[in-house]
């Protein structure tokens, strides 16, 4: 499975296009850390977005949003930043993205059914 680091300077660009072209899929979210283990934040709730939160100074943070109803709604937040991987498939499908915060601790965001976007209509159904 094919992996990329997406360049710190792209990341808010990349953001914007991964969240339209994403939103609604299938999510899992989890988050693994040194001193907690691996901890599930979400799961099969539906993606909503993923930005860039630059009211952190320098170092900023990334936001996950998952979930569309008050029950299954998560916003995760990864302060300080270092590396963020996109996984795809051999044919190019996105899968997860990989990201890794300054205290070694990885948030993993994966798609239950990835698919390349060229086959996916746009409808999310509520």
């Amino acid at each position: 499975m094919p992996t990329q680091e997406i360049p710190r300077e792209q990341w808010n660009n990349f953001f914007e296009s991964f969240s339209r072209q994403h939103a609604g899929w299938l999510a899992t979210l989890e988050v693994f850390a040194s001193d907690a283990g691996a901890q599930q934040e979400a799961s099969g709730v539906p993606f909503e977005g993923i930005s860039l939160d630059s009211d952190k100074g320098n170092s900023g943070a990334v936001v996950i949003t998952v979930g569309k109803t008050p029950a299954n709604h998560v916003s995760y937040k990864i302060d300080h930043p270092v590396h963020i991987w996109l996984q795809q498939t051999e044919a190019g499908a996105d899968t997860a993205l990989e990201i890794e915060a300054d205290d070694d601790s990885k948030t993993l965001l994966r798609f239950r059914s990835p698919m390349l976007p060229e086959f996916v209509d746009g409808v999310v159904l509520d």
